[in-house]
């Protein structure tokens, strides 16, 4: 069993713009995924909408993981993301995300908190725009 990581799945999303989001998503997220960012909760068709948007507005990303913990199918991280937007401004987050990984690998669940540390008031809710 393959199993995906958050840096492979932001990094495929951000920074590999080329390949199909579709692509991107039947990869590293289950059918079935949901996804709740900083208490608010959002199933795979609204995490759809929010990377499309991200694409948008992301040209590049470098995502560095901090500490990052498997147990089965219980996987725990905490990562930067350091963002470039294509106007030329810089975004840091600090993300705490616990997910639950499906039979084949994907991530099936994931709740995280954010904390921003670079950024303009505005990118305070990048996490979760849509």
């Amino acid at each position: 069993m393959r199993t995906t990581d958050i840096r492979s799945a932001l990094d495929d999303i951000l920074n590999q713009q080329q390949r199909p989001l579709r692509d991107v998503l039947d990869h590293h997220f289950s059918p079935g995924y949901r996804q709740r960012t900083n208490g608010h909760w959002d199933d795979r068709e609204a995490f759809a909408q929010h990377a499309r948007k991200l694409r948008e507005v992301v040209a590049s990303a470098r995502i560095e993981v901090l500490d990052e913990l498997r147990d089965g199918q219980c996987y725990a991280d905490r990562h930067r993301v350091h963002v470039t937007k294509r106007d030329g401004s810089q975004v840091v987050q600090e993300v705490y995300l616990f997910a639950e990984l499906d039979a084949e690998g994907r991530f099936k669940r994931i709740e995280e908190t954010t904390l921003m540390l670079e950024g303009a008031e505005s990118d305070r809710e990048m996490g979760s725009m849509q």
